[in-house]
């Protein structure tokens, strides 16, 4: 019987020292403007109303002179509908969940890039979208948007 618990107790253990604590995390409200403040971890939202939207392109460009790489999100809308976000530094990733949005087909490659791996695309309903993007290496990020056309911004470094 002690031998039960204690493989109960144990495995409750490994579960909870590989889950993220969400709770723990600082949460931040992006704004319309470059603030050149970059974290490496933490939630991340716009606040904004739902408004219908279509992801229509994925673009990004790296200049050493900036020395960071911009990767930007264009929308067919004015504005971008809610976003709801985490980075997570010990994963080397960023998870980006867009409300109310659609995928469109035209989506092409993303190409090669100095610090995204991988981005990987989830339409999990008509109304949602969620996108994780893998970095190269431990990354910081700045993110802002943009509005007419909607664009959500992330410069990383």
């Amino acid at each position: 019987m002690r031998k039960w618990i204690f493989s109960v107790f144990i495995l409750v253990l490994s579960f909870t020292s590989y889950s993220q604590d969400l709770m723990g995390e600082r949460i931040r409200r992006i704004s319309s403007s470059k603030k050149s403040v970059y974290f490496d971890g933490g939630i991340f939202h716009n606040g904004g109303p739902k408004r219908k939207s279509k992801l229509k392109a994925v673009r990004h460009s790296f200049a050493p002179k900036r020395g960071y790489e911009r990767i930007v999100f264009d929308f067919t809308t004015s504005k971008i509908p809610r976003v709801y976000g985490n980075i997570s530094s010990g994963e080397r990733k960023l998870y980006v969940d867009f409300f109310d949005t659609e995928l469109t087909s035209s989506i092409n490659s993303f190409g090669k890039s100095k610090f995204v791996n991988e981005i990987k695309f989830f339409p999990i309903s008509k109304d949602s979208l969620s996108i994780e993007l893998s970095f190269t290496k431990s990354a910081s990020i700045d993110i802002f948007y943009l509005s007419a056309p909607g664009r959500l911004v992330i410069d990383v470094k």
